[in-house]
Formats: structure tokens, sequence, C-alpha cells
């Protein structure tokens, strides 16, 4: 077993054994419990009561974090030549189609989302078997198939996420940063559970939060109480 250091031993001291934290306790204490030297991300896992390797019981959604992700997204737009500068305008990183397509090909995927039109899904759709391990295919779903490509850009670049849930049932995802304020990291959390609630599957039976933690990149997990989350 290996050892803890002592940081990670003063970070679970802070914790009660045991204990469900409301999700305003949780968003204070997870950054009291986050002792990384850069700005570290807090993420949310959210365990559920579906079955995902049913198609009825599937949960994916889009949700905007009132306050942003904190993070840079590096947005790759795939368009025709009349909707690039319309693109550019709104500050996607790289425009184009071809070309970038030629770079995927020989391996590059420096991107962190790509979005297209429906016309030249024909052409990105070759790309599937390098985008897809990678979470960057475009999805109509995800609103990064669509004609609006300006409006896609601004949606992601300020503080459009989405999530899937995996197969194991858990949704785990980016709620924001621990340099925010508490309150911020409580609104992007509770934006995030709210959506998800209203995703809930018809097919869903029985207990559909069974579980929900709040941590950071290097922090121990948070357990929150359900029954605190507005809205769910």
């Amino acid at each position: 077993m290996a050892r803890l250091t002592k940081n990670q031993k003063a970070a679970l001291s802070k914790i009660e054994a045991g204990k469900a934290y409301s999700l305003k306790e949780a968003a204070a204490l997870v950054k009291e419990i986050t002792t990384a030297k850069f700005d570290a991300s807090v993420d949310i896992d959210v365990r559920l009561g579906v079955d995902p390797r049913k198609a009825n019981q599937m949960v994916r959604g889009i949700s905007t974090l009132p306050h942003g992700t904190g993070k840079t997204v590096r947005v790759l737009v795939l368009c025709t030549p009349d909707k690039e500068e319309e693109a550019k305008a709104a500050g996607a990183d790289f425009v184009g189609l071809d070309d970038y397509i030629s770079k995927i090909e020989g391996g590059w995927t420096d991107v962190d989302i790509i979005i297209t039109m429906p016309s030249v899904m024909a052409k990105v759709g070759k790309l599937g078997r390098i985008l897809g391990p990678r979470n960057l295919m475009p999805n109509p779903k995800t609103g990064t198939v669509t004609t609006e490509v300006g409006k896609a850009v601004t949606e992601v670049k300020g503080g459009k996420i989405d999530f899937k849930v995996d197969k194991t049932g858990i949704i785990h995802t980016s709620v924001g940063k621990v340099s925010f304020d508490a309150d911020k990291i409580y609104d992007n959390a509770l934006e995030v559970l709210q959506t998800i609630s209203r995703l809930k599957p018809s097919a869903a039976k029985g207990t559909y939060f069974k579980s929900i933690h709040i941590s950071s990149t290097m922090s121990p997990g948070i357990h929150v109480e359900t029954k605190s989350v507005a809205g769910i």
C-alpha cells in the first residue's frame, strides 16, 4: 500500500469519515484540501442508477457552466470557405477543411473541440477511427455539427460542456478550477447536476442519483449528500 504524503494526510484530516457534505460545503472544502501548486481542475463524479449497455438508459447531455470552465479551449472548425470568417470572428483557433483533415490523418489532434458542418460530414466521418477514441468526433447531439459555426464556437469558448455516462454508470466532468470562488464552483456543479436530473431516462428505475463526489485533480473525493442538491 502506497504511503501517504504529508499533504495527503493533511487533506484527509479535513474530511470527516463517513460524512456526506452539502453541495455548498463540498464546493468550499475542495478548495481547502487541494495542495497542488498549479490551478487544479474541480471535477464531479456522479454514479447513476442506469444500465448504459441499454440504449434507452444512455445519459448524454450538454450544459453551459454559468462561470465557464476556467480552461483555455482550443477549437478547430472544419467548414466550407464561406463559413471561415464567421468561425474566425467567433474565436476559433484553427479554421479550414482539407488541410486539417490531412493533418489529422497524419496524427495531429492538438485541439480540445472540433466543430463542423453537416455538408462536410462525409469527409470528417472518415476521421472517426482517429477522433473517436480521443472523444473529439463532432456530433449533432452535442451541437458540434451545425450550420451556425460561429454560435457554436462562442458557446464552447463560453463554458459549454458535454458529458456522457460511461460503461460503469458514472458521469465524470469538470466544473471549474480551484482558483474559482466556492460560490462559482457550487453554481457550476449545480447546473451540471440539474441538467443530469432533467435527462433521467424513463426506463431508469429505482434510485437515479446513487452517489455524487467532488474532487480536484489531486485531492481526495468529497461525498455530497444528494438531498442537499436543489432540483434533483
